[in-house]
């Protein structure tokens, strides 16, 4: 129920924009409502498990989003700088 979270914060390439960032949490919380209703339609404990669902779903978006932002990003970015600043190896 909670996989939403993880492919909409999958997908940056690059720090995210606001926009991108409102648009993945609003389709967390659309799918993950989604699944949470369909696991148990019918029954009496259908709203928590959509409560259940929406709350793992924007939690795991968020701590998926807050890894890319602070560790993933920067360390690709300190690797092409390396790259980048590495100059060309001379030929044997």
């Amino acid at each position: 129920m909670i996989l939403p979270g993880l492919i909409s914060a999958v997908f940056y390439r690059r720090r995210p924009s606001w926009l991108q960032v409102s648009l993945g949490l609003a389709f967390t919380i659309a799918l993950s409502g989604l699944l949470g209703y369909v696991q148990d339609a019918g029954t009496s404990r259908v709203w928590d498990n959509v409560t259940i669902a929406i709350v793992g779903g924007v939690i795991l978006y968020a701590v998926i989003l807050a890894y890319i932002v602070y560790v993933h990003l920067p360390k690709l970015e300190r690797l092409r700088e390396s790259q980048v600043s590495m100059p060309p190896a001379p030929p044997h």
